[in-house]
């Protein structure tokens, strides 16, 4: 099995900044797309960044400029740097990892359990 740990999150005024980590154990051969999403109370679980295994990524247009995705391959580990931080980004926030994919075999995805971040003053 595959456990993602994450950490980071917290209360943070408008403008300020947060870094959020996620790491990746158990049986992992090797690990495609890794990403973040986030949910706010009342709403759908909405995409904000991916980072495939080259290294392209892809971002919400509501995050573009203001945050960053990284991902150490030898950790395991996927980040993303949020700065400029707004309310509207108040949210739960999920990391995912997506493993490579082998014929015959189920795809393997996997959710952490989220970290709150808030924005307020």
């Amino acid at each position: 099995q595959v456990q993602l740990v994450e950490s980071g999150g917290g209360l943070v005024q408008p403008g300020g900044s947060l870094r959020l980590s996620c790491t990746a154990s158990g049986r992992i051969f090797s690990i495609n797309t890794m990403g973040w999403y986030r949910q706010a109370p009342g709403k759908q679980r909405e995409f904000v960044a991916t980072i495939n295994s080259g290294g392209t990524t892809n971002y919400a247009d509501s995050v573009k400029g203001r945050f960053t995705i990284s991902r150490d391959n030898a950790k395991n580990t996927v980040y993303l740097q949020m700065n400029s931080l707004k309310p509207e980004d108040t949210a739960v926030y999920y990391c995912n990892v997506d493993l490579v994919r082998i014929r015959g075999f189920p795809r393997q995805n996997y959710w952490g359990q989220g970290t709150q971040v808030t924005v307020s003053s």
